[in-house]
């Protein structure tokens, strides 16, 4: 008997914690599986649990139908907005038509849609994937003097996160004409990918000073190639982006030389900031910037302390 009324109160506890949430917010996250995206989720539900929200998350498992899918659920529950990180910013155009039709507040996080101009009621909250670029080729091209042959490892190129990170670095070689770049292809986000493709260079006798990586994982798969081939550490410099836990271990480690942090704290709280905004019908920028900021060696404690 004692164990059915804790389970009555257990479940009575679940309910009223929904019922009485001030607002209903479904979220969209391109997969659950990525290790940023893991931290964009964590955040949400913090800021969440802030703002008196109640969240129902879906994973889109990297599938653009199935994204839009479950955009669509939402606006059919009612609910008062939308959050969701693309699965493609270039496949957002079905997902913005749907919630502007339903007249349901629209958060896009993370990734900002390939539509640079977004309708009343539709916001992105993202970081600027050029400065990202720039950051960490600035800081290699002065670790290098201004000479050198730096590879870089592209993320998903569907994405226009690697578009803009690509082309932040390569703006600021303009400025260092003895930097070369003599490769450039994708690894798709990918730890195992990129320390393929590192191989793969080196196997084909490939000579570079630097690696500059659209993300951590990657750089980080670069390293471990490097290391497979002999290479002691800090023979390559190596510079990834998000300055996750796994990328702040391997700068503390020589591993890496440095990162760009991308906060996903930052970016999940003031998304739900900005949902909870349009619900209530105050005024809002359509684009909310969270700044990146280089991580050299010596700033790695305090940046960790970012996740304590």
């Amino acid at each position: 008997m004692h164990r059915y009324s804790l389970i009555v109160a257990t479940l009575l506890l679940l309910f009223s914690q929904s019922s009485f949430a001030a607002y209903r917010i479904g979220v969209s996250i391109a997969r659950v599986d990525d290790n940023f995206m893991t931290y964009v989720r964590t955040g949400l539900e913090a800021a969440a649990t802030q703002q008196d929200v109640q969240i129902q998350f879906e994973d889109a498992q990297g599938d653009v139908v199935r994204q839009l899918n479950q955009v669509e659920g939402f606006l059919n529950q009612n609910v008062d907005a939308v959050i969701v990180l693309p699965v493609d910013t270039a496949a957002t155009a079905n997902i913005t038509r749907a919630a502007v039709a339903s007249k349901t507040p629209l958060v896009y996080v993370n990734r900002h849609p390939d539509e640079r101009t977004l309708p009343k009621g539709v916001v992105t909250v993202a970081s600027n994937d050029i400065e990202a670029g720039q950051l960490q080729m600035r800081y290699l091209a002065q670790k290098l003097g201004g000479k050198g042959n730096v590879a870089i490892i592209m993320g998903d190129l569907a994405q226009n996160a690697t578009r803009d990170r690509t082309e932040g670095a390569r703006q600021v070689l303009k400025d260092f004409p003895g930097i070369r770049i003599v490769e450039q292809q994708s690894a798709e986000w990918q730890r195992s990918k990129a320390m393929d493709l590192t191989s793969n260079w080196l196997l084909a006798g490939t000579q570079f000073d630097a690696i500059v990586a659209n993300n951590d994982e990657m750089a980080i798969g670069a390293a471990m190639a490097l290391q497979q081939a002999g290479k002691a550490k800090g023979e390559v410099a190596i510079v990834g982006i998000d300055g996750l836990p796994d990328g702040l271990a391997a700068i503390r480690r020589g591993v890496l030389s440095a990162s760009v942090f991308q906060d996903p704290k930052a970016q999940a709280t003031q998304a739900v900031q900005a949902a909870v905004r349009m619900i209530k019908g105050e005024p809002i920028e359509s684009e909310v910037w969270v700044p990146f900021e280089l991580i050299k060696p010596e700033q790695v404690a305090v940046f960790e302390q970012r996740y304590k």
